[in-house]
């Protein structure tokens, strides 16, 4: 019993690791576009993003519950922990090497890849809820083509109704609406993105034996709402750069529209119960935006390599865990 309270320390710290990581990693979901347009100044703007992303984390938990027991039933896994171990380290590393490099991957795409991946190499193919993980993988890929539809029927319609007022009067005006779109579109991310740590540890809890169901604990929600919090504090720079500024100019207003949008789509998928990414939903909206504003104005040759990046994220993460979880299998089981 004691070495699996050790253990069950290992993956709640990991857990929450990942939170920390990802929070850092997905800011610039919430306030990329607000810092572009100079609507926020970036100290403020995070600051502003992590407050609501804790709040945001606190409000909800059915996509924890989704988390937890879609993919897989823990109770039916005879080394759940160890597979939840396998997951974090994957999802932490590819999370690493994204940021490193600026790429605004999903961190959704890559926990559930790793989850996958780790349950299929400790249960096989049986021990996977194919039904579960198709349901999650159709919100995972249908959300972000919803996000940029959003995004540019939004667009349009601000295009048709300011366009023949001054831009200037225009935009003065949406950037202090960037303001309550900041704090809107972290608090969705928070709803969301925070409940996947906390669904991961439950699943351990399950699997371990320590409670038999999927509700999720006052401590983890208050712990993976600060892990979260704390991440989103420090900023994602690097990501914020590549969202905010290389894939079109963003002005106010198609700041405005793309965080509206993206807010919308994720707290309707949080409503349901699905995961989904959020770095997806507001890549994809501002797309759908620039679009709307001007086909041309988009760098499509960035928009790409973003694309690139969430079609293969899932297998790469897949194949981490799986890799990962043979080494713990043969070196500490």
């Amino acid at each position: 019993m004691d070495s699996m309270m050790i253990v069950l320390g290992i993956v709640i710290f990991l857990a929450l690791a990942f939170d920390f990581i990802n929070g850092f990693h997905d800011t610039a979901n919430a306030i990329a576009t607000s810092v572009s347009t100079r609507a926020l100044p970036p100290r403020v703007a995070v600051l502003l993003a992590a407050v609501m992303n804790f709040v945001g984390a606190l409000t909800f938990t059915g996509v924890a519950k989704t988390i937890g027991g879609s993919v897989a039933d823990p109770a039916k896994l005879d080394n759940g922990v160890e597979i939840v171990i396998a997951t974090l380290i994957a999802a932490i590393i590819w999370n690493l090497v994204t940021w490193w490099f600026g790429i605004p991957s999903s961190s959704s795409h890559a926990l559930i890849g790793a989850l996958a991946g780790a349950v299929f190499a400790g249960a096989g193919m049986s021990g996977l809820n194919l039904g579960g993980f198709k349901t999650i993988v159709q919100g995972l890929i249908f959300s972000p083509l919803i996000a940029f539809a959003v995004g540019f029927i939004v667009m349009t319609i601000f295009k048709w109704t300011f366009g023949r007022h001054s831009p200037h009067t225009v935009n003065k005006g949406f950037r202090t609406g960037q303001i309550i779109t900041a704090a809107f579109q972290s608090f969705t991310h928070g709803t969301n993105d925070a409940q996947k740590a906390m669904g991961i540890i439950t699943f351990a809890l399950v699997a371990a034996e320590v409670q038999d169901h999927l509700e999720v604990p006052l401590w983890v929600k208050l712990s993976a709402a600060t892990a979260m919090a704390l991440g989103t504090s420090l900023g994602g720079w690097k990501i914020i750069k590549t969202m905010g500024t290389k894939i079109f100019k963003i002005e106010p207003i198609n700041g405005f529209a793309a965080d509206i949008s993206a807010a919308s789509v994720i707290l309707t998928a949080t409503l349901t119960h699905l995961p989904v990414s959020t770095t997806h939903a507001i890549t994809s909206a501002i797309l759908g935006v620039g679009s709307a504003k001007r086909f041309s104005a988009v760098r499509w040759s960035m928009a790409g390599k973003i694309v690139a990046s969430w079609i293969i994220t899932i297998p790469i993460s897949a194949a981490l865990a799986m890799i990962i979880f043979k080494l713990i299998d043969v070196f500490f089981i």
